[in-house]
């Protein structure tokens, strides 16, 4: 039987994009994020940006976060799909864990790799995910949260 997060993680194989949405005091604030090709999703994501970026600080002061994940109908590979996953995330300094996760197309803004001076890496762990992809749907707790 297939569970949960393995439906979420064949769902997710061929999504890139997503909003990062983050607490900034009373209000929420959205970014586009890439997941870097990193399609074996298992309730760990990862990006990479900068120490003094705005969303680094909200994150410092709160880690509640959500992600959205979409897929238009009619575009790549079939119907609509919605996917909202709820989690912490937390920042990483550490270069020995940004190479685990580097992808060469992230080159294009970070010139030195994981040697870029202010380079982090955000880790969200999901908590709570959602989807809907147009037959089906669901929404639970991620197991061991």
């Amino acid at each position: 039987m297939t569970t949960q997060m393995e439906t979420v993680a064949k769902l997710m194989a061929d999504l890139d994009l997503c909003t990062l949405v983050t607490r900034k005091g009373d209000a929420l604030a959205g970014r586009p994020m890439s997941t870097n090709g990193q399609v074996d999703y298992d309730g760990d994501s990862y990006f990479f940006t900068w120490a003094d970026a705005g969303m680094t600080g909200d994150i410092s002061a709160d880690p509640r976060v959500a992600l959205t994940f979409q897929r238009a109908p009619g575009l790549v590979n079939g119907p609509p799909l919605f996917i909202h996953v709820q989690g912490r995330a937390r920042v990483q300094r550490d270069k020995t864990a940004f190479a685990a996760h580097w992808s060469e197309e992230l080159a294009r803004w970070f010139k030195q790799g994981v040697d870029t001076p202010g380079l982090v890496m955000l880790h969200v762990q999901a908590t709570r995910i959602a989807y809907w992809n147009g037959e089906e749907e669901a929404d639970f707790a991620v197991p061991g949260t």
